[in-house]
């Protein structure tokens, strides 16, 4: 069985909008989806409001919080998107959000690309603003050749153009997902690029604050990483879950839908929302 609990539309940084999401995952014969756009619930919520025969829609959102000074993603399944506090959270992210975005258009200007912060919520639209619009931007207007040179160049981790945000602590994160009736879910481990012992602790504190499971595929995942985060889940105790973390059409991404065959044995998440 196909299904796919790590997505993106055009509520955050996803290049498709919600009922897109869903015809194509149709189209690929997944049978259960979720729209987990940044730090914002209105993607799942048009998706939760589109009928598609034979497609299960369970509410997301991927959710920015840090740890130990690094930011770390995680996805929130199952929610309530009208519970208070997380209504709460979410009003907090998104002025962390525009502030980090007034940032990085100053940090731009200085550097003699002037109209970042516009052309940018252009892009956007009504959705969350992220720095791939900026660095789309950037491509646009001819600064870089492609969204990954703009990153390497000017928004990337440490670059002229980053901005570094005090998001919310991990536990607090966990805790509002929690309390939102929802499954969290660490995003995509290995791309924080911790040593073992360091992703370890991560696990340890995730579990501790009320953390359910990580995610063992997050895109085109090698099957070596898999078998690592398989004996991961297993050893620190927790489930697992699957996604494509699906923004675009691009060669080095996946397409919608994960063969759940690949957690056989394991306990998973879509055991318990399904």
């Amino acid at each position: 069985m196909l299904i796919d609990f790590h997505t993106h539309s055009t509520a955050s940084d996803g290049a498709l909008t919600p009922a897109e999401l869903l015809s194509r995952a149709q189209a690929r014969d997944v049978k259960a989806l979720a729209v987990t756009d940044h730090d914002t619930v209105s993607g799942c919520l048009e998706a939760m409001a589109t009928s598609v025969a034979d497609l299960k829609v369970v509410s997301g959102l991927e959710l920015s919080c840090r740890w130990g000074g690094t930011t770390i993603h995680i996805v929130g399944l199952g929610v309530n998107p009208a519970q208070q506090g997380l209504t709460a959270l979410l009003a907090s992210l998104d002025r962390l959000r525009e502030e980090r975005a007034g940032r990085i258009a100053e940090k731009l200007d200085g550097l003699g690309m002037p109209g970042a912060l516009a052309g940018a919520r252009g892009l956007a639209g009504s959705g969350q603003i992220c720095r791939p619009h900026f660095a789309n931007w950037l491509v646009n207007e001819g600064y870089a050749k492609t969204a990954g040179v703009a990153f390497d160049k000017w928004l990337g981790n440490g670059k002229a153009a980053d901005s570094k945000t005090q998001w919310p602590e991990l536990a607090t994160t966990v805790t509002a997902i929690r309390a939102a009736g929802g499954l969290p879910v660490l995003a995509h481990p290995l791309k924080y690029r911790f040593t073992r012992t360091k992703l370890r602790a991560l696990c340890s504190d995730f579990g501790a604050a009320g953390g359910i499971a990580v995610e063992i595929v997050n895109g085109r995942q090698a099957s070596s990483e898999i078998a690592e985060l398989s004996r991961l889940a297993q050893e620190m105790d927790l489930a697992v879950s699957i996604g494509s973390d699906f923004h675009r059409d691009w060669p080095h991404g996946a397409d919608l839908g994960v063969d759940t065959a690949v957690a056989r044995g394991l306990p998973a998440v879509w055991e318990m929302l399904l």
